[in-house]
């Protein structure tokens, strides 16, 4: 096949995206046909435009005459990676434009040269008009599918304008300092000895943040298993597990690994169970314990299921990071916003609901299970926690007191982008 440049993977890699395909899938199915030398700039704008994109489409839809036919939807896309360019990077607006033009060849679309130009041309003639029009429009200005922005606004009447905003920013490098074998402190000077810049967070010992994003495998410590990437939000799960020696642990919905590995950085002498219902992302649970050094027992299974060999155990503590709407994570994941649907959290909030009767069977009497999400809606936190309570005389709420987020009616909620973290719900549950 022949070779693309950064616009034109882009406008590949959006065009997938579009059609349903997660954004780090997409942009490795063009990765064959992108020079090593294209391929930071290629995620780059694909990152923004996922991030910018309700804004972008509102910018385009106002410039075009009409929309482009659903067959060239590539040029669509090809458009929005100019757009995006011209507002939202420093690249010099002739290179965004000519190289975005140029770009149509590359896709086969020679048609599509004189409209991309055009397009492109006007917005630079009448920028600041057309952004004026969307000055009213908070899905546009905010980049937020309108069902989610209101869903937003009804969880967070006061906060729903932050939490859009904050989406909307490039989510920090945060790493975990494998405390069995290292500390923060030890980890932010060996970082420093090698030219990256770290601080430690204030609010949970565990973690510390890149100032400048890194390659992990140039970082020192990492290959040998003293760092981890994990956001530092997520690192409080293994905390509020509190496995004890000896407990056996289920981590239910495990992959990719941080939260299994981070129990047994905490307490090595824990029997951990790590299931997923995904065999393929159980692998990279497997390969981050051997790069850690320790050990569990994997299973590829559906936890929801009443059957299974993972049922034959009964366990002191369960973690369920279960599936969700990710709401709180889109600044880490922007393609959310493009692939997520209204109807999806009603379908999620089922889900939910079919794990935990399923899984708290498995409890030990006096154990505790540990309820996650990466959501920002209460249908999938609060809510949920407060109706299962409500159907089991034998679950008690234990609090929870962290030193970020605010206590909700059952559970704990951290928005993004308090104190450089991702949205987390959290719920401890124990079994009377």
């Amino acid at each position: 096949m022949a070779a693309l440049d950064s616009r034109a993977a882009s406008a590949m890699v959006i065009q997938q995206v579009l059609q349903g395909r997660n954004l780090e899938t997409a942009l490795r199915s063009v990765a064959d046909r992108l020079p090593e030398k294209e391929r930071a700039l290629t995620a780059e704008l694909s990152y923004g435009v996922c991030r910018w994109y309700f804004q972008l489409d509102a910018l385009l839809k106002l410039l075009l005459d009409k929309p482009i036919k659903s067959s060239q939807r590539v040029i669509h896309a090809l458009m929005l990676v100019g757009l995006y360019q011209l507002l939202h990077t420093r690249i010099p607006a002739h290179a965004a434009v000519s190289e975005t033009v140029a770009a149509t060849g590359k896709l086969r679309k020679g048609w599509a040269k004189s409209l991309t130009n055009a397009v492109l041309r006007r917005f630079l003639r009448e920028q600041q008009s057309l952004l004026q029009q969307l000055h009213a429009n908070d899905a546009a200005t905010l980049a937020m599918p309108q069902w989610l922005l209101q869903r937003l606004q009804q969880a967070w009447p006061e906060e729903w304008r932050r939490i859009a905003e904050s989406c909307l920013q490039r989510p920090p490098m945060t790493l975990r300092a494998n405390c069995s074998k290292t500390s923060v402190e030890a980890a932010i000077s060996e970082l420093a000895a090698a030219g990256v810049a770290a601080q430690a967070f204030e609010e949970i010992d565990s973690a510390l943040v890149l100032e400048k994003a890194a390659a992990v495998e140039s970082l020192p410590g990492f290959s040998a298993g003293y760092l981890s990437v994990q956001d530092a939000g997520a690192q409080f799960a293994a905390q509020l597990l509190d496995a004890q020696p000896g407990d056996e642990v289920l981590d239910a919905c495990a992959a990719p690994g941080g939260k299994t590995t981070h129990i047994l950085e905490l307490q090595p002498d824990a029997g951990v169970t790590a299931m997923d219902v995904d065999a393929g992302r159980l692998q990279r649970v497997e390969e981050n314990l051997q790069r850690l050094g320790q050990q569990a027992r994997l299973i590829a299974g559906d936890v929801s299921l009443r059957h299974g060999k993972w049922r034959d155990h009964s366990y002191e503590r369960i973690l369920l990071d279960v599936p969700c709407s990710a709401t709180g994570v889109i600044r880490r994941h922007p393609d959310i916003k493009l692939l997520r649907k209204a109807g999806d959290v009603d379908s999620l909030a089922e889900r939910q609901r079919d794990i935990l009767e399923s899984v708290w069977p498995l409890l030990k009497p006096g154990g505790v299970l540990l309820y996650v999400t990466c959501s920002l809606l209460p249908e999938e936190n609060q809510q949920q926690v407060d109706a299962f309570l409500d159907r089991h005389d034998n679950a008690k709420e234990q609090a929870i007191a962290l030193a970020v987020g605010r206590k909700q009616s059952a559970g704990w909620q951290i928005l993004p982008g308090e104190s450089r973290m991702d949205g987390f719900y959290y719920a401890l549950l124990e079994k009377r």
